[in-house]
């Protein structure tokens, strides 16, 4: 882990010292630590309303902008949206000095102004880092999922995060094999594996809540002028490897297929 980032992580550690304020989720020195700041801020009411940032500092930040996400019960999707959308527009204005404390302050100091504004959280798909970054082109991720046990809760939590970060793609399951194919701004789908790793979406084999462990990219690259460009993010089920194999061959990806499908399934 880069000085800098190390030096901040420290400073937060002591910063956010109550209990359940801080917790590392994960540390990487390919892709940079993950991290979760509990913490209030004063609403329109002015009644505090808990708030839980997830944080990822790529290893390129602070030249680049971190991940956030934005999460609590007493917010709706698009106020959570909005939130998360100012917080990395403040961000931008930060670019090259450590930032975190200085947006988890903005967001106490300005929350309730967020969510006074009309038509605050906009909807989703509306990301001010895809708007900024045209130049790079959408990008297109491929994932295998080893297991479900709660599938119905785990698939209502993926088709809910595709929609909040405004990704395209595939939700596909064929036999034991679980694939998740997404097209957006990377950025943005560097956020929904923030997501992916760092929340309770599924449970253990005794039923207690559990985060993600066993999540793979299988390949990641720009979205090619032969790629189909989803429309939407969908859910199907395939009953055969030729069928799933079809539906990558339609989209525009059936070289992937033989080199990361075909050997999930053997």
């Amino acid at each position: 882990m880069a000085g800098p980032a190390q030096e901040e992580l420290a400073a937060l550690a002591a910063i956010f010292c109550g209990p359940g304020e801080w917790e590392v989720l994960g540390r990487s020195e390919s892709d940079g630590p993950v991290f979760r700041i509990l913490t209030k801020a004063e609403g329109p009411t002015e009644a505090d309303i808990p708030l839980e940032l997830v944080f990822h500092l790529p290893v390129s930040y602070p030249s680049c902008l971190p991940g956030v996400s934005v999460s609590s019960e007493h917010l709706t999707r698009a106020q959570r949206v909005a939130v998360r959308d100012k917080l990395l527009e403040q961000a931008r204005n930060l670019l090259s000095e450590p930032m975190v404390h200085q947006l988890v302050l903005w967001v106490q100091q300005n929350l309730r102004h967020i969510l006074a504004q009309p038509g605050s959280g906009g909807g989703p798909g509306k990301c001010p880092a895809a708007s900024t970054a045209g130049d790079e082109g959408p990008w297109m991720t491929l994932l295998h999922l080893d297991h479900m046990r709660a599938k119905s809760k785990y698939v209502k939590t993926v088709l809910r995060w595709a929609s909040d970060l405004g990704l395209t793609g595939r939700l596909m399951f064929m036999g034991k094999v679980i694939l998740i194919l997404l097209q957006g701004h990377r950025d943005t789908i560097k956020e929904y594996l923030v997501l992916q790793k760092t929340s309770k979406v599924d449970v253990d084999s005794s039923g207690k809540k559990c985060r993600e462990r066993m999540v793979s990219v299988l390949c990641e690259s720009k979205v090619q002028p032969e790629h189909t460009r989803f429309q939407a993010f969908e859910v199907k089920e395939f009953s055969s490897l030729d069928e799933l194999q079809k539906e990558f061959e339609t989209a525009g990806l059936g070289t992937l297929f033989p080199e990361f499908v075909l050997g999930l399934v053997k």
